[in-house]
């Protein structure tokens, strides 16, 4: 008997301990400037009230947390404008702390209260997204979850953003995603405290928005074929196959997008991509092309327009560039300008510039005599004369024009802000110029890239891991930080059908670029902050939201021996996984041959399976590779 109880007495203090440490366990992404944890928790009760100053900018953030907080828990929230004691204190400060700006905040987790403190409501509604990382990973839960120790560990927090622009950029040109699902993305970023939605609005697949004046940009240019199947080389349609994929959203839908967005501290960039790109908006109103044969050209669909193989700009297979000598294409620019300053507060309107063909403008008479008419000596100064005219036009309501960093090949004033997406050096080129910059560059902020290899990956352009996003420093050494604005990952939706493959393809990826914008440079430490990922993998599964564990996949080099033999070695992106593998055809697990070192393929098999585990928990995903695309590889 004496010998049960000590069991027992051992075993509850080992149960306390390990939930003991499960409380204190802190994951927040993005990483906080200062952060001291104690020891203890508080313990939420059931029935929690939240004290908030009486500001209209304060209500939905009340509102997000009261419903974060009661939706899992089933607990009473209720908010109150006086000072009677609450569970959760929500303050602005009446003296400007300019450590903090206005962005920033401060939490501070006792045993008896829970306090924010900012300068701002944005600050506020920051804070409060690390409160909700504090708690248990079920409080993401959509609906009740029972037997939870809703607790939060004691902890002092100060923390402020490294820079004012924290974007991610949404293609839903290419596709369309529904209000909804907007919505949805919109509540995934301001959770990792992103700032700014830039919405690609337009392109050679649809134009979604709506443009009073200009009814067959929607009626039109919004829909095309739904084909499913590697984007680029679809069969052409038929003059006969319906119209009906697509969508766009009403000027209406656009306000309570914006809105929405703002609730939550982000505001929406619109981007009409010009002068190339512009593909469904000819197909609507041929006349704002160059080419008389734009009269028979359709929405794309996913078929083939462009070649590359000569390398940029691209030789176009049929002209989806507005036309620059046409007078025609300014008044319409005008117009849709004017609507977009209207329905967006942003300070910026993105006009796009990039990957804009010239082998239609070579042969154009109209550009010819516009070029001596202009002075211009070479073709490429084309583009440069739109873009300053399409910039005064933006100016002139009072906006300032953004665009990809093609449009400094040719000439724009300092007062155009510039998207760097070819990499830094333009970014870099730019800021020494002394236009704005916003660092978004394929290097590391490409969401739409492979995360892992393509046997496991839709097949496009590049791969870009997790570890390599995490590599992104926005300010570049030798810089004029005052010139670079921030930055942004970018999510290109030509192979994404869905918003579950859109959150696949930025999550967790999302992560990397979210404290790479926001944390200091010196916090940043990859093991540390992977292991803070494997946490939010767990927070997301109770969010139903979709991400990619291709972190967890083997990097694949094929080689030869000195005798011919094939070989193949396997590296991991992080420490503490085990990798296992078959050339058999079988299915292997852990109990099968274990990765110790390079292998040599077998003379006759046909593949390799591998998968990782760890601490003996499966956790990477079944991948095989063809033997015959090893051989491919170690040709190269």
């Amino acid at each position: 008997m004496k010998k049960i109880i000590h069991f027992l007495f051992f075993f509850l203090i080992s149960i306390s301990a390990i939930s003991q440490i499960q409380t204190n366990t802190i994951s927040i992404i993005p990483q906080p400037v200062y952060m001291l944890k104690g020891t203890g928790h508080f313990t939420l009760p059931k029935n929690i009230l939240i004290h908030a100053p009486d500001s209209p900018e304060l209500f939905q953030t009340i509102s997000i947390l009261s419903e974060r907080i009661s939706l899992p828990t089933g607990y009473h929230v209720s908010s109150v404008t006086s000072q009677s004691p609450a569970t959760i204190q929500l303050f602005l400060n009446d003296v400007y702390d300019s450590k903090l700006g206005n962005e920033g905040y401060s939490l501070s987790v006792t045993h008896a209260s829970i306090k924010i403190k900012a300068n701002k409501p944005a600050g506020l509604f920051y804070g409060v997204q690390t409160l909700i990382q504090l708690l248990p990973k079920e409080i993401e839960s959509k609906e009740l979850v029972k037997n939870i120790n809703w607790v939060i560990p004691v902890v002092e927090i100060t923390d402020y953003p490294k820079l004012g622009w924290r974007g991610l950029m949404f293609d839903v040109a290419r596709h369309f995603f529904t209000m909804d699902e907007v919505k949805q993305y919109i509540n995934a970023m301001s959770r990792y405290k992103y700032n700014v939605l830039h919405l690609h609005l337009t392109d050679d697949e649809g134009w979604r928005i709506e443009i009073k004046g200009y009814p067959k940009l929607t009626e039109i240019g919004a829909w095309n074929v739904k084909k499913e199947g590697e984007f680029g080389d679809f069969i052409p349609p038929s003059a006969n196959e319906p119209r009906y994929y697509g969508g766009f959203y009403t000027q209406e839908d656009i306000k309570e997008l914006v809105r929405y967005a703002k609730d939550r501290f982000i505001d929406i960039l619109p981007e009409v991509d010009v002068p190339g790109h512009s593909l469904a908006a000819i197909a609507s109103y041929p006349e704002l092309s160059c080419t008389p044969d734009a009269v028979n050209y359709k929405v794309r669909s996913g078929e083939k327009i462009m070649d590359w193989s000569g390398g940029a700009p691209p030789k176009a297979l049929l002209d989806n560039t507005l036309c620059p000598a046409n007078e025609l294409a300014y008044s319409f620019m005008d117009t849709v300008i004017s609507q977009l300053a209207e329905l967006f507060p942003f300070e910026y309107i993105h006009l796009g510039g990039d990957e804009a063909p010239i082998n239609y403008w070579q042969k154009n008479e109209q550009i010819k005599a516009l070029m001596v008419r202009e002075g211009m000596k070479d073709i490429t100064e084309v583009q440069g004369y739109f873009t300053r005219r399409v910039e005064k036009i933006v100016e002139s309501k009072g906006k300032k024009m953004m665009a990809w960093d093609e449009v400094l090949e040719g000439g724009v004033s300092p007062t155009t802000a510039v998207m760097s997406w070819r990499g830094m050096k333009y970014g870099i080129e730019a800021a020494h110029n002394k236009h704005e910059v916003v660092m978004s560059p394929t290097t590391y902020a490409y969401l739409d890239y492979m995360q892992s290899d393509v046997i496991s990956e839709p097949r496009v352009y590049a791969s870009l891991r997790l570890n390599k996003s995490y590599e992104f420093e926005p300010v570049p050494e030798g810089v004029d930080p005052k010139y670079i604005k921030g930055g942004q990952a970018n999510l290109w939706t030509e192979q994404i059908y869905n918003i579950r493959q859109a959150e696949y393809m930025t999550w967790p990826r999302g992560f990397a670029i979210a404290e790479s914008v926001w944390s200091p440079k010196d916090k940043k430490n990859w093991p540390e902050f992977f292991s803070r990922v494997e946490e939010h993998f767990k927070r997301l599964d109770f969010s139903e939201t979709k991400y990619s564990p291709a972190v967890y996949d083997p990097i694949f080099k094929a080689g030869r021996t000195s005798d011919n033999k094939l070989t193949i070695d396997l590296s991991l992106e992080v420490e503490g996984l085990d990798i296992y593998y078959s050339f058999d055809n079988s299915f292997p697990d852990r109990f099968y041959p274990k990765y110790m070192g390079t292998l040599t393929v077998p003379i006759d098999a046909k593949q390799l399976k591998v998968i990782t585990y760890k601490d003996k928990v499966l956790v990477g995903r079944m991948l095989t590779m063809p033997v015959a695309d090893l051989k491919k590889r170690a040709r190269l």
